[in-house]
Parts: C-alpha cells; sequence; structure tokens
C-alpha cells in the first residue's frame, strides 16, 4: 500500500481532467520512480508557472505577460475578435494558424440548468471591446452544444447595438462538438466558411 504521502499526491494528481485515481497512481509512480528526470524538472516547472503564469486582462488567455502576447501583437488583426468558451479552444485555433485576429475567452457557457448566468463569465468585457476597440467582425467559435449556442446568440443579442459584423464558424463543426477535440484542418475549414450569425 502507499505511504500517506503519496495517498496525498495521488488524490491532487487525480482531480486533474481525465485522469482518475487508477491513471493517477500511474502518473504517480512513474514520477516518482524517476525523480531526477521528471518530478525534480516538473516541480520547478509548477513553481514558475504558479509565480509568473496569469491571465490576460484583456482577452483572458494565459501568459506570463499581461496583455498576452497574442493581444500585444501589432501584426495581428484587432479588428476581428474570435470569441472562444476556453483558454484549450484558442490555443486549438492558434495551432491551426489560420485565424490572425485577437481572441476572447468567456471562461464558460451561459446554462439555466446549471445556473451559470451572464455575469459569471466574461460578458461584459467584450462588449466592452466590441463598442471602443475599433472592431469590425466578431465570430462566434463556441461549442455546437445547447449551452453554446445559447451564449452565442445571447451575446450577439447584445452586440447588435454596436455596428460590427456577427459570424459564426461554419462547415466541419458538428453539433455536439467541442473546438479544442477538432482537428487543424475542420478548424480552418471552419473559420474560412463562417457566415452571419443572425438573420
Amino acid at each position: 500500500m502507499p505511504t500517506q504521502d503519496i495517498e496525498t499526491l495521488i488524490k491532487q494528481v487525480s482531480r486533474l481532467p481525465g485522469l482518475g485515481p487508477r491513471s493517477a497512481q500511474r502518473v504517480v509512480l512513474a514520477l516518482i520512480q524517476k525523480k531526477d528526470s521528471l518530478l525534480s524538472p516538473l516541480m520547478k516547472s509548477m513553481e514558475t508557472a504558479v509565480k509568473s503564469v496569469n491571465s490576460c486582462g484583456v482577452c483572458g488567455n494565459f501568459d506570463s505577460s499581461d496583455p498576452c502576447n497574442i493581444c500585444s501583437d501589432s501584426r495581428r488583426d484587432h479588428s476581428t475578435i474570435c470569441v472562444v468558451e476556453d483558454v484549450s479552444d484558442l490555443w486549438a485555433l492558434e495551432r491551426c494558424a489560420f485565424f490572425r485576429g485577437v481572441y476572447h475567452v468567456t471562461g464558460g457557457l451561459l446554462s439555466p440548468v446549471k445556473g451559470i448566468r451572464p455575469e459569471d463569465i466574461n460578458i461584459p468585457n467584450l462588449i466592452s471591446r466590441a463598442s471602443s476597440e475599433n472592431v469590425k467582425e466578431v465570430i462566434m467559435a463556441l461549442s455546437a452544444t445547447i449551452d453554446g449556442q445559447t451564449t452565442a446568440h445571447y451575446l450577439a443579442e447584445h452586440l447588435q447595438g454596436i455596428s460590427v459584423s456577427i459570424s459564426g464558424i461554419a462547415q466541419g463543426v458538428p453539433v455536439g462538438g467541442e473546438i479544442n477535440y477538432l482537428d487543424d484542418g475542420t478548424l480552418s475549414e471552419a473559420l474560412r466558411s463562417r457566415r452571419p450569425f443572425l438573420g
């Protein structure tokens, strides 16, 4: 049986997404068996991340600078904002290297069932950005789930009073699909084939 210290570590690791108790136990064993080559470097990286990585005050991305390297990049098209639910979605879109605008991470989706209201996610900042930063287009790249589409429609309605074009990603995104699980080609095509969101 693992000692109390190891059990505590297994419990902490099992809290990570996609890892249950048995997977966490395998991870912890691998780390302990290779303390010098795996565990020590991981601890140093995590300490650095705790000290330096924060949420971007503009878009919600994670970075060691604020604003993040995307928001502060003058080569990006700051007139186009792509709205995503999570940082993992932002990273997925960046990985396909097609989109050259900037992003806005909502940090969640509206859900009456779960009690998630507009004030619980990063919506007011998006309305403010779209109103004041010479934004021409807002792309809804939220998951094709009921909560994703509810959030997209809510945002579109609140952006209609602002002179911006509102579009949604198109072909290749299946109903019920989540952005961060899609391949690069599908994401590129979805962005390329975006269409007006309302109307």
